[in-house]
């Protein structure tokens, strides 16, 4: 019997938190510009390198760490496209809106200059080789990065990076700068100096209000994110991103020290069996797929 769909719950939760962020005055009347920061994050396309991993061709380097495929293309992490999209949502709504964006890496430029395209308002490169960051080193430049930009009303990072699936930036960056965090967001709304923000469970839709300022991981079910048109992107084409090194950042050796570090990656072995069935007409092909189901116990 066909079980009827589950019905979606929501459930008004009310978080607000009177701890003042660390660098971060609070949006007020005299204040009405909503400052977004944007933590993006370039990755390996993830549908290439499954691709790559079916047909037998991915391979780890000597280092037993590193893929050793340079024609993987690289690209803005799935999630992180959901979290521009929440901003430029708020944007959308409210026009007293600046959105800056923040990327890691050795040259982030490509997708810093996507992001551009789709109307952030400025983009900034840190330079860094993030094989040598964790999950800490990570949060901690950007936290300082934000921080040294005077702070932000809202940070939106993607729940998780499509190359790890840690999800655990977004917290660390939320308890060095002393703001409360929501996460999995289908949904994020400004009202003044609040957030609405609804966020998907298990058990349904979850409505919380949060206080400015506050960092919101953004899940897929926020739907579709938006394309550039052809005249965003040759524009963009000019934007340079702020150029900026740790040590700009003014952060110790300790403050970007790897507390857990990567000992070896593998690909798994993919086993697989193609059998082609064979008949005269197309009759005959179902009748011998029929067969062939019921013979393996996979079809009564």
């Amino acid at each position: 019997m066909r079980q009827a769909p589950a019905t979606r719950i929501q459930v008004s939760t009310t978080v607000s938190t009177k701890k003042k962020a660390r660098h971060s005055e609070p949006r007020t009347k005299e204040n009405v510009i909503m400052r977004i920061a944007i933590c993006v994050k370039e990755v390996l396309d993830p549908d290439a390198v499954n691709n790559y991993a079916i047909a037998g061709k991915l391979e780890i380097g000597d280092d037993g760490k590193s893929l050793t495929q340079t024609t993987i293309p690289r690209l803005i992490n799935g999630f992180d496209e959901q979290a521009l999209e929440a901003g430029l949502r708020i944007k959308d709504a409210d026009g007293d809106t600046t959105i800056s964006v923040l990327s890691i890496g050795p040259d982030p430029g490509k997708i810093l200059k996507q992001c551009a395209a789709l109307g952030a308002n400025s983009l900034v490169s840190i330079k860094s080789d993030t094989a040598e960051l964790d999950c800490h080193g990570f949060a901690s430049i950007l936290a300082a990065q934000i921080q040294k930009d005077g702070g932000a009303d809202l940070v939106l990072c993607g729940r998780q990076a499509s190359d790890d699936d840690q999800g655990v930036v977004p917290a660390l960056i939320a308890e060095k700068l002393g703001m409360p965090l929501v996460t999995f967001a289908r949904a994020v709304e400004a009202n003044g100096s609040t957030l609405k923000v609804t966020r998907v469970t298990p058990d349904g839709d979850e409505v919380v209000e949060v206080d400015c300022p506050a960092v919101v991981t953004v899940s897929n079910e926020l739907g579709e994110p938006r394309y550039p048109t052809a005249a965003a992107k040759i524009k963009a084409r000019k934007v340079k991103p702020n150029v900026v090194s740790i040590a700009d950042l003014g952060l110790t050796d300790a403050d970007t020290a790897q507390r857990a570090q990567l000992k070896q990656q593998y690909v798994p072995q993919i086993q697989g069996n193609c059998e082609m069935i064979e008949g005269g007409s197309p009759a005959e092909l179902a009748d011998n797929l029929m067969a062939r189901l019921r013979a393996e116990s996979l079809l009564s």
